[in-house]
Formats: structure tokens, sequence, C-alpha cells
């Protein structure tokens, strides 16, 4: 059967070019193979997808079927060959399906998957716990893929300043740790990649647990759960001090990777005595926050030395 020319390369009724055309939401198996203290460990996730090319102003359409034929084979490739990484699939797709969109300037491929580790709680009883890996590039055509990998992780934070309040309200000396509104705290942390380089999800879903006021758990026996809350009241933060936390630990875990390396981190508290969400976010090279961050150093040695000889001198 002769089929008639596509459609798609016909001109619309309207000539503006499309900045993004695709599809969206297309969920495949893909098996990632880890290498663990020298075991290779193979992963098995369920992955969602995001595809997308721009669409010159002179085409009616894009051929949609192409993101999903491309997706497919990279797919079945990983089945007898696993993929290291997230980020390194998604720049394989993008590879391919320029070649597939000759007409597109550029390809970008959003990904992401449920992904369970192993844990503990704070008192030590084993757990598996989810988290969301996130990862993506996006290639011009002429340029070298520009990879991301990423995670979203939940906790939770206490409130510094309802603590103060309460303190305050009910007479309590300095030192009690007393009650406090909390929130569940929800990391987005992305690290966007030079050829060549590479982190581990599991570094920054660390980072992430390691900036909430505690990490929480699925299931948590009466002893744990006490103990997460005492943690997290004994460790107040607002929203604010959760991202500035997370850079802190992305510029001192990643000394290796070079300036370049753009680092975006997002923290969204969902309040429990508002109606509202509170959200901070910084995004930045690599570069930026290293500055800043020895600025920071900088300033708060220089204080602490200022604030030790005041201390001196009024004992006397």
């Amino acid at each position: 059967m002769t089929l008639k020319c596509d459609l798609q390369y016909g001109r619309g009724d309207a000539s503006f070019r499309l900045s993004r055309v695709g599809v969206r939401g297309v969920h495949k198996p893909v098996l990632v193979q880890r290498d663990d203290r020298g075991r290779k460990l193979n992963n098995a996730l369920n992955c969602s997808f995001d595809i997308f090319v721009d669409l010159p102003a002179d085409q009616k359409g894009s051929h949609m079927s192409r993101n999903v034929e491309v997706l497919n084979e990279v797919v079945r490739e990983s089945v007898s060959e696993p993929i290291t990484g997230l980020e390194d699939m998604s720049s394989s797709i993008c590879q391919k399906l320029l070649v597939r969109h000759e007409y597109a300037r550029f390809v970008e491929i959003s990904i992401s998957a449920e992904y369970f580790r192993a844990s503990k709680t704070p008192l030590g009883k084993d757990t598996y716990e989810s988290y969301t890996l996130l990862a993506g590039c996006r290639q011009e055509r002429g340029h070298e893929p520009e990879r991301t990998i990423g995670v979203k992780v939940i906790g939770m934070t206490a409130c510094p300043c309802g603590q103060q309040t309460v303190t305050e309200m009910m007479g309590y000396s300095d030192g009690i740790v007393v009650m406090t509104h909390n929130q569940r705290n929800v990391i987005t942390l992305k690290l966007t990649l030079p050829a060549g380089k590479s982190v581990e999800a599991d570094d920054l879903i660390d980072i992430a647990e390691a900036s909430f006021s505690s990490p929480t758990f699925e299931l948590l026996k009466r002893p744990d759960e006490g103990q997460v809350i005492i943690n997290a009241h004994e460790n107040t933060k607002f929203v604010e001090d959760v991202v500035r936390d997370v850079l802190v630990r992305v510029v001192d875990r990643f000394k290796d990777l070079p300036d370049e390396t753009y680092v975006v981190v997002e923290s969204e508290s969902e309040e429990s005595i508002h109606k509202h969400n509170a959200y901070a976010q910084r995004e930045g090279t690599l570069g930026e926050l290293r500055t800043e961050n020895r600025s920071s150093s900088l300033f708060h040695r220089i204080f602490s030395l200022l604030f030790s000889v005041a201390f001196v001198l009024l004992s006397i």
C-alpha cells in the first residue's frame, strides 16, 4: 500500500516556530548497573520519559513516533547491556533523535524514576526507603550534550521561629528543647555535568538527607518515632537553611567537579500551621558557589575572632 507524503512536512496555517513539541509520560523499564564497592549491582527502574524537539515555522508537525521508536531501541539495548546511568542514557537518546529529526535545532529529554535503597532508622533498624531519581539531557545540533543528574528527597523540618516563640511564652530557659510546628520538606537537587564527568545519585541523596532537620522513614516503631522527633527539634531549620546547607555540602563533596558544573537546589516545606507552603531555591555554577562559600567562611572566622576578643576585654 502506497501512502501519501507525511502531513508533518507540510506547512501549518500560521508560521510560528514552536519551542517544544513531543511526548510526555512515556513509561519504560530500564536496567541500570552500578558499582557498589567492587560489586556490579543491577537496578530495574520504572522510568517516565518526556521527549521534545523544537519545530521550525515552515513545518506543520513533528514526527512524534520517532521519539518512542528511539526510546524503545535504547531500552532494548539496556536489557542486554545495562546502562551506567540515566543521564548517559538520556544523552544517547538525544544524539539518536537529532539524526531522526533532521529539521530540529535541539532535543531535550527528562527522566524520572522511583528508586529504593537500603537505609537504617535512627535506632539502627533496617529499612528500604524510596526516592525519585531525576535525569535529563539537552543537546543543540553541533554542540556537546548537557547532561543532568538529580534527586528528589522527602524529609522534615522543625521551625526555629515557632520554637523560640513557645520558649518565650512558656518561660522556659535557653537550652531546653521545646515543641514547635513541623513541615514535610522536599529537596530537589540537580547537577548539570560537563562532558566526561559523573556523580552518584546516592551521594546526592546523602547530601539531601543530611540537610533536613531529620530524615523521615516509611515505618517507625515508637522508640524510633520518638527519636526522629527529638532529632528534628534539636536541629530546627528554616526552608532557607535547608537550601544553604545543601549548597555547603555540594561544594565540600564535589571538589573534583569543574567550576562550570551547574547546580540547582530547591526546598519546599508543606506547612502544618499555614495553608500555604514555604519555598527557597538557588541555582548557579559550582565556581560561583565556591567563591561565595570561601567569602562566607572568611567572614565567620573574622566575626568569631572579634567576638572572642570582645568577650575577653569585657571579662577584664
